[in-house]
């Protein structure tokens, strides 16, 4: 077996972790990563439910719009190419519409040097989604599960041996769809080990002896319990398991994956625990790739296991408070990384606000929306903004940062925000987030994030009567409320 990288051994880095991880993610984008496996189309159709059907007792989805990206092991790619790493991706895809799609998705990314084979009469596996309001409604299928024909699994072969020699970590990404069957795994373990390379296996199926010798093997708790037949119900029951397994298989290392409560790491001398960085879950589509991307990444620069495996952990918690397949890139790390209260983390797109109200929606929470000219906020801007935050569970505040430029106007004072009024709305408890928008007013804003309720201050440049019958008009409620402190009042139809 080659050698181990550097850290398998090595002291705990939890006293200093912090530090020592912001100085870590930077390396992340020298990696050279091969991963051979499955790949796969994912689509998601995006929507809003209004209806039942006529037909059956089934909601209608009236289609908003739809997202195809890579899946499978092109998601790990995906989230390589994310942390600026380089990345080289083998897989075999079918000779139709959906294989011709996955070509271009995965030839759209920089620093990757793909190798998609084709195979005639196959089918590419695709993954369809349905969402509303941040929501799987449905998923459907449509894949082969066969193995690859032998000639083009002897080509796919050749092509990682030179592949194996030009890069620093080799994935074996196995989502069970043929491309890593039979005995592909075992000839490009011992391919990688020949060249002195690393080898990181995400597992599929009981019989983890197809990937022996490899260098480590990340298996969630239920592959973890069937590959060894033995309990997984305590900590010290999954430590024991991994154990066996490493022993059974000259693993160098077992990383379980453990969803809420983190991931667990055991080599032969340490036994490491990590809890669970995610703050809130919506979505855990893809984390367990994300979570192999980074790992890969951090281990092609030669970190020690112990930081590799937290930075794992702590991407994986950054996408699945994301929805959809979702990567985390070397500046969602940073940010993970900052005080969990930071100002900056709060301060986001229109597209990441969106996302997070579907996110707080999903969990069946109360949106507001506030706009002012908070320029700087004072202290009746302060109660203004605590009272709204008492009326519904997150508060989105608009900024506006219209100059006035498009129609020849004189910028106003009242528009030209800087960092930091913004950073000082963002260290309030009771702003939840804030989003700049350009257009002169934030009813286009409104309309994205469709708020449960909104707020209106009375001098925010906001015709009260239209946005109260635009918010209206989904289910919602408008209140006025004053910077003077008074309290809310209902907005009258009709001013």
């Amino acid at each position: 077996m080659n050698d181990i990288p550097d850290g398998f051994r090595g002291e705990d880095p939890m006293e200093h972790r912090d530090a020592e991880l912001i100085a870590a993610i930077p390396l992340l984008s020298k990696a050279a990563v091969l991963v051979v496996g499955d790949a796969m189309l994912d689509r998601y159709i995006y929507g809003t439910v209004s209806r039942l059907s006529q037909e059956a007792p089934i909601p209608v989805l009236a289609i908003d719009r739809e997202v195809s990206l890579p899946g499978g092991a092109g998601n790990v790619v995906r989230n390589l190419t994310a942390l600026g790493a380089s990345a080289a991706f083998i897989s075999v895809i079918g000779d139709d519409a959906a294989g011709s799609d996955l070509t271009t998705l995965i030839g759209r990314q920089q620093n990757i040097e793909p190798w998609l084979l084709v195979e005639g009469r196959r089918i590419t596996t695709i993954k369809t989604r349905f969402i509303a309001r941040g929501q799987q409604l449905l998923r459907s299928d449509r894949e082969e599960t066969g193995p690859v024909h032998p000639k083009l699994a002897e080509r796919l072969v050749r092509i990682a041996r030179d592949a194996i020699g030009a890069t620093t970590v080799t994935v074996l990404s196995d989502y069970g769809k043929g491309v890593l069957s039979g005995e592909v795994p075992a000839v490009l373990v011992e391919a990688a080990r020949k060249a002195d390379r690393t080898v990181i296996v995400d597992p599929r199926g009981s019989d983890f002896s197809r990937y022996a010798g490899a260098d480590i093997v990340m298996p969630n708790r239920p592959e973890l319990s069937a590959a060894t037949g033995m309990p997984i119900d305590t900590e010290g029951a999954i430590v024991a398991a991994a154990r066996v397994l490493r022993e059974r298989h000259h693993f160098g290392a077992v990383v379980i994956t453990r969803g809420n409560d983190g991931m667990t790491l055991v080599t032969e001398n340490l036994v490491q625990h990590f809890p669970a960085e995610a703050i809130e879950v919506y979505d855990t589509s893809g984390s367990g790739d994300t979570a192999l991307a980074t790992l890969a990444a951090a281990i092609a620069v030669r970190l020690p296991l112990p930081v590799a495996v937290r930075l794992a952990n702590l991407a994986a918690g950054v996408v699945v408070g994301k929805v959809g397949s979702a990567v985390a890139g070397k500046a969602d790390l940073l940010a993970a990384l900052s005080p969990r209260r930071s100002a900056s983390r709060k301060t986001v797109t229109r597209e990441e606000a969106i996302e997070n109200v579907a996110r707080w929606r999903h969990g069946g929470l109360r949106i507001g929306f506030a706009h002012g000219p908070f320029d700087p906020p004072d202290a009746a801007h302060i109660q203004l903004l605590k009272d709204a935050r008492a009326r519904c569970d997150r508060l989105v505040v608009g900024l506006s940062g219209h100059d006035g430029a498009e129609d020849g106007q004189t910028p106003s004072p009242l528009v030209r925000r800087d960092a930091a009024d913004a950073a000082t709305l963002a260290g309030m408890a009771c702003v939840d987030l804030i989003c700049h928008f350009a257009s002169k007013t934030p009813e286009p804003l409104i309309q994205a994030l469709r708020p449960d309720l909104l707020i209106v201050s009375g001098d925010g440049g906001i015709e009260p009567a239209a946005a109260a019958d635009m918010v209206r008009g989904w289910g919602g409620e408008a209140l006025e409320l004053r910077a003077q402190g008074e309290d809310a009042t209902p907005v009258p139809a009709g001013i």
